[in-house]
């Protein structure tokens, strides 16, 4: 039996079914997008309901309810994100720039150790000698670039 079949000879009962499968494929499969289409649904069986519609007007009024609640969330709902109190977790290296540090070992070809609080880390920057001050400009993944201060 084929949807088109299906819609017509149940009507609003396979909209509704059909939006309750989309929130449960939600469910199975996260991202946002089937919780929009399964309101989308329901809403159409809901409709069709309430006032006897064609099953060409029923899919126009799913299509444009589905492509409104999706456009909304993103819109909307997806680009909120909270704050954190942490804005640095998990990207440790860029917490240090614009902190000073003496180099305990010089900086040779480019490249030398920097121990800042419990670890060690790679810099780079042009050459200096060990006890020479520095400025932590930029990082990039775990190599932090410093400058003489």
């Amino acid at each position: 039996m084929g949807i088109l079949a299906l819609i017509m000879t149940y009507g609003a009962w396979s909209w509704l079914v059909s939006g309750l499968v989309l929130l449960g494929l939600e469910l199975v499969l996260p991202g946002g997008v089937f919780v929009w289409l399964g309101v989308a649904a329901i809403i159409t069986g809901l409709l069709a309901f309430v006032y006897p519609l064609d099953w060409a007007v029923e899919f126009a009024i799913f299509g444009v309810l589905g492509v409104l609640t999706i456009f909304l969330w993103l819109r909307v709902f997806r680009g909120r994100g909270s704050k954190s109190d942490r804005p640095y977790l998990n990207r440790r290296a860029e917490r240090f720039i614009g902190h000073e540090a003496v180099l305990d070992e010089p900086i040779v070809d480019g490249f030398g150790r920097l121990a800042l609080g419990d670890s060690v880390w790679r810099i780079t920057g042009p050459d200096l000698p060990a006890g020479r001050r520095v400025r932590i400009v930029g990082a990039d993944a775990a190599l932090l670039r410093v400058e003489a201060v």
